[in-house]
């Protein structure tokens, strides 16, 4: 083999790890990261909440759906309880944009760094990549609500 030869190899050999991205991981010595469970592709349809296991818990959460829909966008929603006295949830921020609305009780919703009072009927949003956190504005009585959550796969 001549040196024109073997430079005309040399893409190929450069872009041999991507062919095999296992056998490039057993080379380095590097574990490839495992892909995250597919979520499953949602339907039209009832999809039931959890029921409530225990009403003692601070925060209890009741699930309905999680998935995807048509152009990949991640669809979850689900219903909490905030007991009295409870600690707001940590501060988080997403890739999806989360939508609360107000059952019983008070809360306050921090988005973005501003703090704002919910209360039955209302209805708050916290869109893809603000800071945010929801808690209990009773010392006295629980606080519920659902959360609709719509975007990119995370």
């Amino acid at each position: 083999m001549n040196r024109r030869e073997f430079s005309a190899l040399l893409p190929l050999l450069f872009a041999a790890p991507s062919f095999a991205p296992e056998a490039a991981a057993q080379a380095t010595g590097s574990i490839p990261a495992t892909a995250p469970t597919p979520l499953p592709t949602l339907t039209s349809g009832l999809y039931p909440g959890d029921a409530i296991t225990d009403p003692k818990v601070q925060h209890v959460t009741h699930h309905y759906v999680l998935g995807m829909l048509p152009d990949n966008i991640r669809l979850e929603a689900h219903g909490s309880i905030l007991a009295p006295g409870a600690p707001h949830e940590k501060i988080g921020h997403h890739k999806h944009s989360e939508i609360w609305f107000m059952r019983t009780g008070t809360a306050t919703l921090m988005t973005a760094g501003t703090e704002r009072t919910l209360k039955p009927g209302d209805m708050g949003i916290c869109i893809a990549g603000d800071d945010h956190w929801i808690g209990n504005a009773s010392a006295t009585q629980p606080v519920s609500y659902y959360v609709v959550t719509v975007g990119p796969p995370e």
